[in-house]
Order: C-alpha cells, then sequence, then structure tokens
C-alpha cells in the first residue's frame, strides 16, 4: 500500500464521495478551509451513522505562517435539561429525546470557518456551491456503505423515532449495501441553509422548525438555546516533542489525553524496535492520561486547573514514574465508544485544516426532526445525572468531548495533520500514527494501515480488556499476555480501531496523504 502524493493540493477524508468534494473546491482556487465545508457537508449526509448537521465539530487550523487556531464549534445543555427533566432517572438514556439534550454546533462552525477565510483577504465561495455535493448527494441518493448497513443493525432495536425509522428503515427494511439511499427534507434543509446562509439553521426557518418539532418531541433545548449559540475560537494547546510541536484542541475535549500519551512515550523512550513493548507502553499511556482526563477535563467554565499545566514536564514525568515495563496496571478506565469522522485538507495557499465532526453514537439521539430532516445527536450523555461531580449536568453547561483533531509542526520543516474517529480510541491510534511516521520512521501509509489496538469499550457495557487486530504476531500478543493485558482479537482491518487519516505538507511543498483501508474513505490530490 502507497500514500498519494500531489503538488497544489490534498484531501484525505473516510468518504471519497466527501475527498471529492473537497477536491472539486480546491480545483477552483477554494481555501482548505472552504474545502472542510464541502467535505463535511457532503459526509453528514453520505456517512449519516457517523456524523450529522446535527452534531458537533472541532477545527484545527495551521495556517502558512501564523500560529494554528482552533474552533471549538459544540453546543451546551439546553435550558430545559434541568434535575426535574430527569426525575426518575439515574442516567441519561443513550437514544430517544431525553439524549438529544445538547445545542448541535457544527453548521456554527462551518461558517467561523468561513469567517476566517475572509479574514485572511480570500473571497468566500458561495454557500451553495460548497453544499453543492452534499443537496444532490440528499436529494438524488448515494450507495449504502457497508458500514452504514451495520449501524442500522446495531441500532434497530433501540429507542429511535418514528421519523428515523421511516427514513432509514423504509418499508421496514434495512437497506442493503450499494442500494440507493436519500433523505428529501435533508435536502431541502441544506438548500435552505444554501440560499440564506448557514446562520439561519440557528436563527431562522429552519431554526423555526426545529423547534416545533423538539417542542413536539420533548428534547429540552429551546428557541433561546438555538439563537444564542455562537462558536468560539481558541488557542490550541501545544506540546514540545523531540520531533517538534504539537498541537491538539482543549478542553472540553480530551486533546490534553492525546498529547499526554505522546508525551508519555518520549519520556520512557520508546522506539518501537519491540512491537509488545511499543504497544504494552502506549496503552499503559493512556490509562494514566485516562485518569488525568477523568480528575480534571471538563467544560472549561467549571474547570479548577489550567489545563495547560496539566503538559507541564512534571507532570509529565510524574505520570510515566507510574508506568511499569514487566505489568499492565489497573487505573484509568474508557469511557466508550465514539461515532465520528476525521478529515484533513491542505491547500497551495499554504493553509492546513485537521477537522473532525461527531454525532457521538452510532445514528447520534436516534431522533429525526420531521420537517427538517436532520438527525440529532446525543453528546449529552457524556453527562452524568450524579450530583456536584466533574461532569454532572447543568443547562447551559457544554459536554465532555472525545472528539480532538491533531496536527503537528516538524523540527524538518515538515507539518503534519492526523486524526481518526472511535472515543477512547482516538488518543491511541494517534499516538500509532504520529510514533510510526516521525519516530519510527515509517512510510506514512504503512503507519495508517499496520495493525493497530484499541483499549476500553468499544461497544455495550463497560469493557477494559486490549483489543488487537489479529494481524500481529504471536510474540507480540505473548510479550503483551505475560503483561497482565487482556486480549480480544478483532477481525483484520477493523473499524472498531477507527478510521484515521494523515496528511503532511513537505519542505518541497508537495504534499502526501494516507487514507485508512479500514473506511470508505481516499486520499486524492492534484
Amino acid at each position: 500500500m502507497h500514500s498519494n502524493v500531489a503538488p497544489t493540493g490534498m484531501v484525505v477524508t473516510p468518504h471519497h464521495l466527501a475527498t471529492q468534494s473537497a477536491v472539486a473546491i480546491l480545483r477552483e482556487g477554494g481555501t482548505a478551509m472552504e474545502a472542510v465545508v464541502a467535505a463535511a457537508a457532503t459526509i453528514a449526509v453520505v456517512y449519516p451513522h457517523m456524523n450529522s448537521i446535527g452534531g458537533d465539530s472541532f477545527w484545527l487550523i495551521v495556517p502558512p505562517h501564523d500560529d494554528p487556531i482552533a474552533i471549538e464549534a459544540c453546543g451546551a445543555a439546553g435550558s430545559l435539561a434541568t434535575e426535574s427533566f430527569f426525575a426518575g432517572y439515574d442516567k441519561i438514556p443513550y437514544k430517544g429525546p431525553k439524549s438529544a439534550l445538547t445545542v448541535a454546533g457544527t453548521v456554527g462552525g462551518w461558517e467561523e470557518a468561513l469567517n476566517y477565510v475572509t479574514e485572511c483577504g480570500y473571497q468566500r465561495m458561495s454557500v451553495s456551491k460548497l453544499l453543492a455535493d452534499a443537496i444532490n448527494y440528499a436529494e438524488n441518493g448515494y450507495p449504502i456503505t457497508e458500514s452504514q448497513r451495520t449501524s442500522l443493525v446495531n441500532v434497530k432495536n433501540m429507542n429511535l423515532s418514528s421519523d428515523f425509522r421511516r427514513i432509514f428503515y423504509p418499508d421496514d427494511t434495512i437497506p442493503k449495501v450499494g442500494e440507493r439511499f436519500c433523505q428529501k427534507e435533508l435536502a431541502r434543509t441544506l438548500k435552505v441553509l444554501a440560499n440564506n446562509g448557514l446562520n439561519s439553521f440557528y436563527r431562522g426557518e429552519i431554526a423555526k422548525a426545529m423547534m416545533e418539532d423538539m417542542a413536539s418531541l420533548g428534547i429540552p433545548i429551546t428557541e433561546c438555546d438555538l439563537s444564542n449559540y455562537n462558536p468560539v475560537r481558541k488557542i490550541p494547546l501545544k506540546m514540545s516533542h523531540k520531533h517538534g510541536d504539537i498541537f491538539n484542541l482543549p478542553p472540553p475535549t480530551q486533546g490534553l489525553v492525546s498529547l499526554s500519551v505522546l508525551g508519555i512515550l518520549e519520556r520512557l523512550g520508546i522506539d518501537g524496535k519491540n512491537e509488545g513493548q511499543f504497544i504494552h507502553a502506549a496503552v499503559e499511556a493512556t490509562k494514566q492520561a485516562f485518569k488525568l482526563r477523568d480528575d480534571y477535563i471538563t467544560d472549561p467554565k467549571y474547570m479548577k486547573t489550567d489545563p495547560k499545566s496539566l503538559l507541564y514536564n512534571h507532570n509529565l514525568v510524574k505520570m510515566t514514574e507510574n508506568i511499569k515495563f514487566d505489568q499492565a496496571s489497573y487505573v484509568g478506565k474508557g469511557k466508550g465508544p465514539g461515532d465520528t469522522i476525521w478529515l484533513g485538507v491542505m491547500d497551495n495557499k499554504g493553509f492546513s485544516v485537521s477537522f473532525i465532526q461527531s454525532i457521538y453514537h452510532e445514528f447520534g439521539s436516534g431522533i429525526v426532526l420531521p420537517q427538517t430532516g436532520v438527525l440529532w445527536h446525543n453528546r449529552g450523555v457524556a453527562f452524568t445525572l450524579e450530583k456536584d461531580k466533574l461532569l454532572s449536568l447543568k443547562p447551559g453547561k457544554k459536554p465532555f468531548h472525545t472528539l480532538n483533531p491533531a496536527a503537528a509542526k516538524l523540527n524538518d520543516g515538515r507539518t503534519m495533520i492526523y486524526g481518526t474517529r472511535g472515543g477512547d480510541g482516538q488518543a491511541q491510534t494517534q499516538a500509532a500514527i504520529f510514533h510510526r511516521y516521525v519516530v519510527q520512521g515509517k512510510a506514512l501509509q504503512t503507519s495508517i494501515s499496520a495493525p493497530r489496538w484499541v483499549y476500553g469499550r468499544i461497544s455495550g457495557d463497560p469493557d477494559d480488556s486490549l483489543k488487537l487486530e489479529d494481524r500481529f504476531d504471536e510474540e507480540t500478543a505473548t510479550y503483551l499476555k505475560e503483561r497482565g493485558h487482556d486480549l480480544v482479537w478483532l477481525p483484520p482491518f477493523s473499524e472498531k480501531v477507527g478510521q484515521a487519516g494523515v496528511l503532511v505538507r513537505h519542505r518541497s511543498g508537495m504534499m502526501e496523504g494516507a487514507a485508512d483501508p479500514r473506511s470508505d474513505g481516499s486520499a486524492a490530490g492534484f
């Protein structure tokens, strides 16, 4: 397997149709930010089990000369998501109206990224041009993927809205792989966004229709919650590494976890020559980082600790000292899965964008708002109904996010953007990709395609076993078993270890991309 290299622009997404949407915008002279919006809109249609315009997103933009910027496009809990709203419940349901309790930030994030295009001195492309492919696929159909069909099988007996079942199970059947699939109401909504502007999602006819549906369905979001929503620009977290600077998103995301894992591996002196040792160290570093996450990370308005301080050397050293090379520990439990897409774009103007978009669990809340066809996320289930906890639910509070797009500016002049879907697995897969490519010096595509692992729950009940694709050799498995890891084998190229992607801008200006064979995606450039 080989990566792709191009001189003018490069895109990688987990669905090939979204890749082509982005490439088309780049070919017309658009910026990476505009190409991301086009790809994000398309993939919100053609990969609905993983993301939608009714979810959240995060941006990490690396400009050609200035410092990277982040866009936090995630919503807060609705005003009606009160203690009395959940009376009689000990936890938030994973599906249904009570799980659809936070505002969706994705569309607002698109608009904020396009505002940045203007601020950088470029003329914005029209929203209608950026959404054209998405509208076409929603109205005229796209082929169902095996990934979508599998998710439809998984959720069929859950608490899904009648309109979800009407749209996604036509004639009460599960569509076959390759079958043409349309979302007519969603197509109309995308057309309104194209004609009236993206902000009409929050303050316009779409917002009015969504509010009517939310009220009738018992979703605890008000008109003011929608109209008052705004994305937030932030300074990314930065960690110095011997190979360069690594960037990720601050809280409420788990960007701290991804950076901490790489910081611990560096301090352990792991070179990757022993695959078993590398995986053991990465898993143990992940457990330490999960403990840090569970102790500190929430909506930053409710944090008492400066997130940057958690990456100070003495904290990384302390976590490193807790790791034993001969024994697996039992700290740092996983939080569970996340159904998400990561995509990346690089343009010939020097911009590189690492982007992630999500509805949290498979098909989010399982609620489709009938007038608009918008599938709403269930990110609010990251809250707890217990009182006085770090993640306790409060109206207006943002939930914890597993989402965290990554980037690196390496000492040799390369710029790298990378990421994956996968909840707890995101930090682990990011570590695998960065370490294999940057530290071990493996080829870019090899760093993505090589067998991977994931520690923690990937579905169902809590489970802290170590899942490995069955392409690892017996020597690696024995090494891990001897140190006390509870191994569970996954099929080769299992999407349960994520759908990753990576782009690299070389000093020559050439752009290299690698897509994950575990996805339906591609890396393409020109």
